[in-house]
């Protein structure tokens, strides 16, 4: 049963929403401002309202045959989902990190805005259904793995991305999930992702060149999360379809490109470290792409890593 003050309260909020939305209709009218100093002050109390301002931003644009307004507008929807993005993953980062799929969908939504959430888990939670469908406890290690492999590699048909230089599609989510062709980052996200809904210890190796994943002796997923490299059972390529292998051919590797063996090659990392090396790729790919501004837009999120 509600009271006169619920409805008051709902009326004094929904005045004050139309208010808020008279404000803004009276800022866009002014974005034909051809004074450039009275154009910063409109513009910054335009970005002020954050993502509320993006639809009434993009209807605009249908109206809009200016070029110089509409570069204006659109530089405005970009400006304000790019601060958007930022304050996502700044908070992100203070709250731990922890959430890896909630991180990776923060760095996909900077090339897509309107990515849906709840249809990229809904996508998500099929594969682990199809996994699960398929799994027990009484499997080893390399029994689970194999598993895992032939459902997302063969059933599904997730690949390396042979591309010479990966472009940025082959890091996002979204694009992941469609064209089930990805980096070795975005590939071992993926598979991490679905390897901890079954509570399987697959954690991610910061190995120079090649991201790769390593399957932990004991689950510590509810003990601690990131084990040393001591702890390590085997190690898997998720760039070429799960294959296992062991510390030795790690050893191999660093001695082939001539760099000096570090515990970090050999131990899982953290899921920051993870975002990191996701967002180090985007910028190169970025830069590949001759796109300087998205890279140095990406080069700003890095910071906040750091």
């Amino acid at each position: 049963m509600s009271t006169g003050f619920d409805e008051n309260r709902t009326k004094a909020h929904s005045s004050q929403t139309e208010l808020r939305l008279g404000e803004l209709h009276a800022l866009l009218s002014l974005v034909d401002e051809p004074n450039d100093e009275n154009y910063i002050l409109i513009r910054d109390k335009i970005l002020s309202y954050g993502e509320a301002a993006v639809p009434e931003l993009e209807a605009l644009i249908d109206r809009q045959y200016n070029e110089t307004v509409l570069q204006r507008v659109m530089d405005l929807i970009q400006n304000i989902q790019y601060d958007a993005v930022y304050a996502a993953l700044k908070l992100w980062n203070e709250q731990g990190a922890d959430d890896l799929l909630q991180g990776y969908l923060i760095v996909s939504r900077y090339q897509y805005p309107n990515l849906d959430d709840v249809e990229i888990r809904v996508r998500l939670d099929q594969l682990i259904r199809d996994v699960w469908l398929e799994i027990n406890n009484e499997l080893t290690a390399l029994e689970k793995v194999k598993v895992i492999n032939h459902v997302l590699f063969d059933v599904h048909g997730f690949a390396a991305s042979r591309t010479e230089s990966h472009t940025p599609q082959d890091f996002y989510l979204n694009t992941l999930l469609d064209s089930k062709k990805g980096s070795p980052v975005s590939l071992g996200i993926l598979y991490m992702l679905v390897a901890h809904r079954l509570d399987i210890p697959v954690f991610g190796v910061n190995l120079p060149r090649h991201f790769i994943l390593a399957y932990i002796q004991e689950n510590p997923l509810s003990r601690r999360r990131f084990p040393g490299a001591d702890e390590v059972l085997f190690y898997l390529n998720p760039f070429n379809r799960g294959t296992v292998f062991t510390r030795n051919e790690i050893d191999l590797f660093i001695r082939h490109i001539k760099l000096k063996p570090d515990p970090a090659h050999y131990s899982p990392c953290t899921h920051r470290d993870i975002i990191r090396r996701l967002l180090n790729n985007l910028v190169f790919s970025y830069e590949q792409a001759k796109k300087p501004g998205k890279a140095g837009d990406i080069g700003r999120f890095l910071s906040l890593l750091d």
